[in-house]
């Protein structure tokens, strides 16, 4: 199993001098292929901070970071846009769907944005929303659907560009508990079929045993 995500040392600390304050406290995390982490911890410990970190979205104050084998630590934020949108998918507290476009234009603009061509991107949209259970929604937009099918619209996006390893923060945030599990087991699942990893920031007691590891955060600092 190769690795996907590697953080080595992160710290991150806001301010200088007698006025910083240190969020992260050299956080160390490997997630390898095919692997879904679970990052727990109280609020305010430093979980969305770890998460922008993880998604190439905020840079450490020190520390080294890799995905897919590749260090990006010191890109440039071109470079990082780059990586964003090649090598990971995001699914959110709020599934972050755009009003006016349908749900099959939801995904084709992910493709659009990196570049694929249209008639593959078109035969994959195809694809994931067959399996996600989505196909008969394929032209509705968000607000005539459910809030667990609009994550499950999130979900199928964040596919989209195939990337390295998904970065879902709370994503049964909005959803009743069989909705928010039926979605987190589409995750661990597609996790599995394509070898690649996630990592899930969660409140959510309920939904630990669908992961293979659970990583806690406290003070800055992890801990198995």
């Amino acid at each position: 199993m190769s690795d996907k995500l590697l953080l080595e040392d992160i710290s991150k600390v806001y301010g200088d001098g007698d006025s910083s304050v240190k969020v992260l406290d050299r956080v160390s995390l490997e997630v390898k292929a095919g692997e879904f982490v679970a990052v727990v911890g109280p609020s305010g410990a430093g979980k969305s901070t770890f998460l922008s970190i993880a998604g190439a979205l905020l840079s450490p104050t020190s520390g080294r970071i890799a995905l897919g084998g590749e260090d990006i630590t010191d890109l440039s934020p071109p470079q990082l846009n780059q990586v964003r949108l090649e090598k990971i998918g995001f699914v959110f507290q709020s599934s972050n769907l755009i009003p006016y476009l349908t749900v099959t234009d939801q995904l084709l603009l992910i493709s659009k944005l990196s570049g694929s061509p249209s008639k593959a991107a078109q035969a994959k949209a195809e694809e994931l929303l067959q399996r996600l259970g989505l196909a008969h929604r394929r032209n509705h937009y968000p607000d005539s659907l459910s809030g667990g099918e609009r994550q499950r619209v999130a979900i199928a996006r964040a596919w989209m560009n195939d990337p390295e390893i998904i970065l879902a923060d709370e994503p049964t945030a909005s959803l009743d508990s069989d909705r928010g599990r039926d979605v987190v087991q589409m995750l661990a699942d597609e996790v599995k079929l394509r070898n690649k990893s996630a990592v899930m920031v969660t409140h959510d007691q309920r939904m630990l045993d669908l992961c293979d590891r659970i990583v806690y955060i406290e003070d800055g600092k992890l801990s198995e």
